[in-house]
């Protein structure tokens, strides 16, 4: 009930304070309430699909004045991603489904944990806004008043926002398969890998082909833990790749993508051919 009721005041101040006073049935603008966020921790990237919901998991420092009780059932706090100008309405952010729980370290400062969610599938994302965003967090306190009453009285709310506090790269899932033939196959022939690359497209939620990525064609020696990259190829205009390489030892063939500024990296899993 509290993360619901702390996420409808939130909705109604994700705006500026100057828009939030605008509603008929409240009344005042919100006072810059004395906190201020540090110490944020994201993960460096975050791949997203086309379906599955992503839940990022960060915490930071939430330092905060002796007036203000972090403990108070009306006060809340949450951490948030945003893509553009921090402050600017027209600058796509995401937020979590939960408000962060906070856990006092001191008369003044407190380690908050939460979690940001992306709904890939209910249209959280635009291809264009895949790379790096930003980090922030914000922070209300009602002060004891009902954040549902038709005559709230914004004055007396304490809100403050930062941005800034660290960033992470959100990237498109990549999806790469291969097959490596003939199997067997005699030792000093040639052995061909086939296979498709491909990258979630955010708005038509399906998979597309990745053209003209260089793709490496990589081997592993049966009994032994590392690949060696053979050559570099591209994958054509549908994601379609193709390699060959010499036959040598019995082993495993893979294709690698080493991914871009707006999409993840991924590796195919390695096909066995026996030598004879």
């Amino acid at each position: 009930m509290a993360a619901a009721v702390g996420a409808l005041a939130f909705s109604a101040l994700r705006m500026p304070a100057a828009h939030a006073a605008d509603s008929a049935a409240t009344s005042g603008t919100p006072y810059t309430m004395d906190v201020s966020f540090s110490n944020f921790k994201v993960a460096k990237s975050v791949k997203v699909g086309t379906s599955a919901v992503v839940a990022v998991p960060v915490s930071y420092t939430l330092t905060h004045g002796s007036g203000v009780d972090i403990t108070a059932d009306d006060f809340y706090t949450e951490p948030f991603l945003y893509r553009g100008t921090f402050g600017d309405d027209s600058t796509p952010q995401l937020f979590g489904e939960d408000l962060a729980t906070c856990t006092a370290t001191s008369s003044t400062t407190a380690t908050c944990k939460g979690a940001i969610d992306i709904h890939p599938a209910d249209g959280d994302l635009l291809n264009s806004q895949a790379g790096v965003w930003k980090a922030g967090a914000d922070a209300i306190a009602f002060n004891g008043q009902d954040p549902a009453s038709d005559s709230l009285d914004y004055g007396k709310v304490g809100y403050k926002e930062q941005g800034g506090l660290g960033s992470t790269s959100v990237l498109r899932l990549a999806k790469l398969i291969v097959n490596a033939g003939p199997e067997p196959v005699t030792k000093g022939r040639t052995v061909t890998s086939t296979g498709k690359l491909t990258r979630a497209d955010w708005q038509s939620h399906t998979y597309k082909g990745f053209a003209k990525q260089p793709v490496k064609l990589q081997f592993r020696k049966a009994g032994t833990s590392t690949y060696t990259t053979i050559k570099t190829v591209y994958s054509d205009a549908y994601g379609n790749v193709k390699a060959t390489g010499t036959a040598t030892y019995d082993g495993y063939w893979r294709l690698s993508f080493a991914g871009t500024t707006t999409t993840a990296s991924v590796s195919a899993t390695g096909d066995y051919v026996d030598v004879k």
